[in-house]
C-alpha cells in the first residue's frame, strides 16, 4: 500500500524552496538521498533533516559572497547530493538557478553564463575546470567558483575565483532560510538548444514546476515507499521535475545512478521501483538479452518469445483492448519461469519505467511489457516544465504519449484545456535538448 496522504500541495509549498522545507518539517527523520561513496566503497544514506542542516550551511557561505535575492547563479554537477544542495540553497535565498550541462561545450558555457549574468558557479572538479581554461576570460559576470573536488595547485589553480567546497564552507553553520518567494515569481532559468542560433533561456516559475510535478504525481500512484533511480541529467528539466521535486512532493527516495555504464548493477543492487529514461537505455537493456537469447536452444528462445506474446495479451486485456484467451492461463506459470528472470536483473521491484525524449520502437515496448515490465511513453518540452502529456497505468496505450496532464495554467507556454481522451502519437516527441 502506498502512502497517499502526505503529499504536499503546491499551495503548502508555496514556493520550490518551500517544498524542501515542507518536506524537512513533515518527515526529517526519514531518508532523502542515497549516494555512492568511492572512498568508502558503499551506499551512503541522508536524511532531510541531514539534507537541511547541509542547505543552511551552503546558505551561510552563498550570504558571505554578498549574493542578493534576483542574482543568477549557476551549477555543472553530475547527478548528486550536491547539485539539490545547492539548487535549495540559493532558491531559499532568493536566488535564480541556472543548471549547465557537463558536457556541454565551453563556448557554449561561456554563453549562457554571460547571458544569465551568473555571478557563481559551481562545478565539479578538475576536468571540468580544465575544459573551462579557453574560456575563462569571457567569464566576466562569475565573481566565485567553487569546485565541489579539491582542484590541486598548478592545475590553473592561480585563478583567484576559484575555491574548494570544502573551504568555502569551512567553519560555516547557521539556520534554514526559505524566502518568502512569489509563486509566480522566476525560480530557474534553464538554456535548451533552441531551433536556430544560440540556446534559448526558458525562464520557469516556481509555480509552473510545482503544479507540474503535482499533477504528474496524480498520473499514478506514488509515496514514501517508492525509490527513484536517478541518471537522466538533472540540467534536464524532466529529471529536475519528475526525479527531484516530485519524490520531494510524495515523500519517495532519490538514489543517484553511479554511471550509464554501472546501471545494470546499481538496479540490482538499489531495485527501484521508479526509473525515468530515454529509449536508448531500454534499447541497450533490449539488446543485451537478444544477445543472451541466441545462446539459448531454440526450445528457450521458444519459450521466451511464447512468455512476451502471452504477456502482451494478458496486458491488452488488462488495458480492456483484447477479449480474455485461454493462453492467459499460462501466464502464472511463465511469469515464474522466464519473465521474473528477466526483471530481477532490473531489480524486480520496476512499478513505473518512464520514457520520454523520443519514441520507443514498438517491438521494444511489447517486448518489456509483454514480460511484465509497465514502460510508459510521455511527451513534454522544457517550457511547459516540462510534462505535458503521459500514459497511465489504467490507460495506457504504448503507441501514444498518453492524454494531456490536468493541471493549472503553466505559463510562460498558457495551456488549453484537454480535450476529453485526447492522445497523440509516440512519435518525434520529448523535452528539447
Amino acid at each position: 500500500m502506498h502512502e497517499l496522504n502526505d503529499v504536499i500541495s503546491p499551495e503548502a509549498a508555496g514556493s520550490l524552496a518551500g517544498l524542501f522545507r515542507e518536506r524537512v518539517k513533515r518527515t526529517p527523520e526519514a531518508v532523502a538521498f542515497r549516494q555512492f561513496d568511492t572512498a568508502s566503497s558503499s551506499w551512503q544514506t541522508r536524511t532531510w533533516k541531514e539534507m537541511a542542516q547541509e542547505v543552511a550551511r551552503w546558505q551561510a557561505a552563498l550570504l558571505k559572497e554578498g549574493f542578493k535575492p534576483g542574482d543568477r547563479v549557476a551549477v555543472m554537477l553530475r547527478n548528486c547530493r550536491e547539485w539539490v544542495i545547492f539548487d535549495q540553497a540559493s532558491m531559499g535565498l532568493g536566488l535564480i538557478t541556472v543548471p549547465l550541462y557537463t558536457d556541454d561545450r565551453p563556448d557554449n558555457i561561456a554563453y549562457i553564463l554571460q547571458d544569465a549574468g551568473a555571478r557563481m558557479l559551481l562545478l565539479g572538479g578538475k576536468a571540468q575546470w580544465r575544459r573551462l581554461q579557453e574560456v575563462r576570460d569571457r567569464l566576466e559576470t562569475v565573481q566565485r567558483i567553487v569546485s565541489v573536488e579539491a582542484i590541486p595547485k598548478g592545475d590553473f589553480s592561480e585563478e583567484e575565483r576559484l575555491v574548494s567546497l570544502d573551504d568555502w564552507t569551512r567553519g560555516l553553520e547557521g539556520e534554514l532560510i526559505t524566502h518568502e518567494a512569489d509563486p509566480h515569481g522566476l525560480a530557474t532559468i534553464v538554456y535548451t538548444s533552441g531551433t536556430t542560433g544560440r540556446s534559448k533561456g526558458v525562464m520557469l516559475s516556481h509555480h509552473n514546476i510545482l503544479s507540474n510535478a503535482h499533477a504528474s504525481q496524480q498520473c499514478a500512484p506514488m509515496g514514501a515507499d517508492d525509490l527513484f533511480l536517478s541518471f537522466l541529467p538533472l540540467s534536464h528539466t524532466l529529471e529536475r521535475t519528475a526525479g527531484c521535486y516530485m519524490p520531494m512532493m510524495v515523500g519517495a527516495q532519490v538514489a543517484y545512478a553511479r554511471s550509464i555504464q554501472g546501471l545494470a548493477e546499481d538496479l540490482l543492487t538499489l531495485r527501484p521501483t521508479v526509473m525515468i529514461s530515454v529509449p536508448r537505455i531500454y534499447e541497450r537493456i533490449y539488446g543485451r538479452i537478444n544477445a543472451g537469447l541466441e545462446e539459448k536452444s531454440p526450445l528457450a528462445r521458444k519459450l521466451f518469445l511464447t512468455t512476451v506474446n502471452i504477456g502482451w495479451r494478458r496486458f491488452e486485456h488488462q488495458q480492456g483492448r483484447a477479449g480474455w484467451h485461454p493462453g492467459l492461463l499460462l501466464w502464472p506459470v511463465l511469469k515464474k519461469i522466464v519473465a521474473d528472470k528477466v526483471t530481477s536483473r532490473l531489480g524486480g521491484r520496476l512499478r513505473y519505467a518512464v520514457c520520454g525524449g523520443a519514441p520507443l520502437p514498438p517491438p521494444i515496448a511489447r517486448f518489456f511489457i509483454g514480460l511484465g515490465l509497465p514502460v510508459f511513453h510521455g511527451f513534454g518540452m522544457t517550457e511547459a516544465s516540462p510534462v505535458v502529456s503521459v500514459n497511465r497505468p489504467d490507460d495506457n496505450l504504448p503507441a501514444s504519449v498518453g492524454a494531456p496532464q490536468h493541471s493549472a495554467s503553466n505559463s510562460p507556454m498558457r495551456r488549453q484545456p484537454p480535450r476529453q481522451r485526447g492522445r497523440a502519437p509516440a512519435g518525434g516527441g520529448g523535452e528539447d535538448r
